[in-house]
């Protein structure tokens, strides 16, 4: 499946026809194996080759698939570490907040970044080796960036349930 597929009248994007019943299906099925044959995905949702791949691709031209990737071990690759980090900005002023954004693009340890609303300002994912990879990241770049005011931690003791698996509306 390639992630880049040209529109024309049998990719129009989902706002211009709605997902029915075989695209859920697709999307489901690919979110758990997106490397799964399309021979094989045309059996299972009961279409020949041709119309699932260019449903496949209408999905993926439409946005509603961004990429394809496959899921690494981090314990195995001596990323065992992760932790949640809320950080709090002592202004939030748009260019404070694209500053810290620009900070966190750069660092590949923080896999995730959200601004929310509540007591805080962003919560971050961050994956390292160990405890002294982490405090150096917290020390040299989350905490040093010019308006970060305060930030508190949490590590993963366990990780009970971790899915890149979206529930799609019906």
């Amino acid at each position: 499946m390639s992630p880049k597929t040209p529109s024309g009248p049998h990719n129009a994007p989902s706002a211009e026809r709605p997902l029915d019943r075989i695209d859920r299906k697709l999307l489901l099925r690919l979110q758990q194996d997106g490397r799964i044959p399309v021979s094989q995905l045309a059996r299972e949702v009961n279409l020949t080759v041709t119309p699932t791949l260019e449903r496949v691709r209408r999905l993926e031209a439409s946005g509603l698939i961004d990429g394809y990737f496959a899921r690494l071990n981090a314990g195995k690759l001596g990323l065992g570490l992760l932790a949640y980090v809320e950080v709090s900005l002592d202004r939030t002023t748009p260019e404070a907040f694209e500053h810290f954004k620009e900070v966190v693009r750069a660092h590949d340890e923080i896999m995730e970044c959200h601004m929310v609303a509540g007591g805080f300002d962003y919560l971050l994912k961050v994956r390292v080796k160990d405890m002294e990879t982490y405090r150096n990241l917290l020390g040299d770049t989350i905490a040093s960036v010019r308006g970060v005011q305060q930030t508190h931690t949490y590590f993963v003791m366990e990780e009970v349930k971790s899915t890149h698996t979206i529930a799609l509306p019906e």
